[in-house]
């Protein structure tokens, strides 16, 4: 496989992206990887309308990595104003996890942070419980902040979000 791109992802990108980002996370196929919720939750991870929202967004890129037409993976930052943005839906195909190419998404990630928005700090949340996930942002020089957040949608058992931030300095 060549070097896979990182750009901004457009419209037609999405369909394809979508199918990966589901894999990625959520059903069978996500146990390929190692970053999967599928012993956390079931159902859909995001759908078409949500994607469409983040590009339509101002405030919001959503990054997407490629080789050749195929997606591989992606990553959203969020401008969240006074120096701070948001990072999520960072997501490699889980058959190419632990290849470098979730690294090389953050960093773009971090960079367009600082170089579009003027960010000095990123800003993500993981579940609690995914130990090994924030151990991997720690490593990347995510700080674990004493904030925790309730996971966006009601789930039995309820599942809490750590807050994790990184200086962009």
């Amino acid at each position: 496989m060549s070097q896979p791109i990182i750009r901004l992802a457009t419209p037609s990108d999405l369909p394809r992206l979508h199918a990966v980002i589901e894999r990625a996370y959520r059903g069978e196929a996500a146990r390929a990887g190692w970053t999967h919720e599928g012993d956390l939750l079931e159902g859909a991870r995001t759908d078409a309308a949500t994607l469409d929202a983040i590009l339509a967004d101002p405030d919001a890129r959503l990054l997407i990595a490629l080789n050749g037409d195929s997606p591989l993976g992606c990553v959203q930052v969020t401008n969240r104003a006074d120096g701070l943005c948001y990072l999520g839906l960072l997501c490699v195909e889980p058959l190419l996890q632990t290849g470098g190419l979730g690294k090389r998404l953050l960093e773009a990630a971090e960079s367009l942070a600082r170089d579009t928005f003027g960010a000095s700090a990123m800003e993500m949340t993981v579940i609690d419980s995914r130990v090994e996930l924030i151990a991997y942002y720690e490593r990347r020089a995510y700080a674990r902040t004493p904030e925790r957040r309730d996971f966006p949608i009601l789930v039995t058992p309820p599942l809490c979000m750590t807050v994790l931030v990184k200086s962009l300095r």
